[in-house]
C-alpha cells in the first residue's frame, strides 16, 4: 500500500535518513522502533511531504507522492498525528474535529464521524465544548488521534501517542489503535513504548541512526535477543 524505496534525506549536512526501503501493507499495524536520533520521525515527516527527501520514492497505492504537497497527501489518505498532539489549544474539542475535516464538504458525513469519534473517546463528548488547552494529557492525545480521524485516512501515521501518559491511559490508547485497525485502518506507529508496540505489530522495522537495521514480524523481534536488549530493556 505505501513503499519507500532508497529514501535519502538530510537536515543541513546531516545525513538523516540513508537509503531506507520499507513497506506497509493494507490493513496492517508497523512499528518503526529506535532509539531516539534514529529518523524515525523524520521518516513519517518525510511521508507527510514536511520534509523533502534528496532522493528515493515514496509511492502509495502505485502512486509517486514524493513530491505532493501535504494537503495533496492527506487528501490521498495518509494522516499524521504528531508528537506532542498538538491540538489548538484555544479552540473547543468540537472545533478540533472539525478542523479534522478541513478537506471535506460532506457535511452530514462529517456529523456522524464526530458521533464515532465520541463513541471511541466518551470522554471527549463529555467534554465537547471545553478549550482543548484545559485537557489531560490523556484526552488531548485522544482528540489528536480523534481529529486525524476526521480525515478518514486510509493510513493513521503516530508519533509517540503514549509519550508522557500514565499507564492507565497508555493501555486505552493501545487498544483504541488496535481497534482503528480493526475498523479497515492501516497504522504506521512510533513508539518508545517498544514492547507495547511490538506486542500489537504486525510487522516492524528496526532503526538506527537512519538505516534500517532489522526487520520482521512484531512478534518476532519482539523475542529477539538484540532487539530486547538494545530496545525493551531486558538484559
Amino acid at each position: 500500500m505505501l513503499k519507500l524505496e532508497d529514501l535519502n534525506v538530510y537536515y543541513g549536512g546531516i545525513h538523516a535518513l540513508k537509503g531506507i526501503d520499507m513497506e506497509v501493507e493494507e490493513n496492517k499495524i508497523v512499528t518503526l522502533v529506535g532509539a531516539n536520533g534514529a529518523g524515525k520521525s523524520t521518516t513519517l515527516r518525510t511521508i507527510s511531504s514536511l520534509v523533502k527527501p534528496k532522493s528515493g520514492k515514496i509511492t502509495f497505492n502505485g502512486e509517486d507522492i514524493t513530491n505532493l504537497k501535504t494537503t495533496e497527501v492527506v487528501k490521498r489518505g495518509i494522516t499524521l498525528v504528531p508528537e506532542g498532539r498538538r491540538v489548538f489549544a484555544n479552540l473547543s474539542v468540537l472545533e478540533n474535529l472539525k478542523l479534522g475535516a478541513f478537506l471535506r464538504n460532506d457535511k452530514s458525513e462529517i456529523e456522524k464521524d464526530i458521533k464515532y469519534i465520541y463513541s471511541l473517546f466518551p470522554r471527549l463528548e463529555e467534554r465537547t465544548e471545553q478549550m482543548s488547552g484545559t485537557l489531560s494529557g490523556g484526552e488531548q492525545q485522544m482528540l489528536a488521534i480523534g481529529r486525524a480521524l476526521m480525515s478518514r485516512p486510509k493510513v493513521l501515521m503516530m508519533d509517540e501517542p503514549s509519550l508522557g501518559l500514565a499507564p492507565l491511559i497508555v493501555k486505552d490508547v493501545f487498544n483504541i489503535i488496535k481497534e482503528i485497525n480493526k475498523e479497515g485502518i492501516t497504522v504506521l506507529l512510533i513508539e518508545q513504548n517498544a514492547q507495547a508496540a511490538l506486542k500489537i505489530a504486525d510487522y516492524a522495522y528496526v532503526l538506527e541512526t537512519g538505516k534500517i537495521v532489522l526487520e520482521g514480524p512484531g512478534k518476532e523481534l519482539a523475542s529477539n535477543d538484540e532487539v530486547r536488549k538494545s530496545y525493551l530493556g531486558e538484559n
